[in-house]
């Protein structure tokens, strides 16, 4: 059996084990919440992160590209980059990935070795894609509070008299 369809066969198992591993990664009270409330509208962090997951799982059964896993990773990782992870905390629910795979699949190591090396590839692949995610969306949250830092701050000196209402944008506002 080719380790496509192992991976079919075994995905609800893998899921829920990789949801629960991600969903462990947060603070007790807060993973007992994620892992319980089931609503989406009462638990949006927890909804994503199994959508995510669940097409992250379908990316890596098919032998997706780095795009489609891109895509899938993006809410997640989006989330993650606004709460108080550090950069290895908020992407290591990716490499957790290759432990839960062992796992569920013992037998996919004894094909030869070929099939679990590429999924190791491409599970790498799928956390330098995390990575990726991760820093940019930090530098977009570091850029908006620095262009607030500045307005706050020039509108300060305005409404102190000390520029005049042109200057008041600052320099790149």
């Amino acid at each position: 059996m080719n380790s496509e369809k192992l991976l079919a066969e075994k995905k609800q198992a893998i899921l829920k084990s990789w949801f629960q591993t991600t969903v462990d990664s947060y603070p007790a009270d807060t993973a007992r919440f994620l892992k319980s409330q089931k609503d989406p509208f009462a638990n949006p962090v927890g909804q994503t992160t199994y959508r995510s997951l669940d097409a992250l799982m379908d990316a890596l059964i098919t032998g997706a590209g780095r795009e489609v896993m891109a895509t899938a990773l993006d809410p997640i990782l989006r989330i993650r980059s606004v709460q108080t992870f550090t950069p290895s905390a908020a992407t290591s629910f990716v490499f957790s990935l290759k432990r839960i795979v062992r796992k569920h699949l013992p037998e996919f190591g004894r094909d030869g070795g070929l099939a679990i090396n590429g999924l190791d590839r491409q599970i790498d692949e799928m956390a330098m894609a995390a990575f990726d995610i991760y820093v940019a969306c930090r530098e977009k949250i570091f850029e908006l509070k620095a262009t607030e830092s500045r307005k706050q701050f020039f509108g300060s000196l305005k409404r102190a008299g000390l520029i005049d209402e042109t200057e008041a944008d600052g320099p790149g506002l």
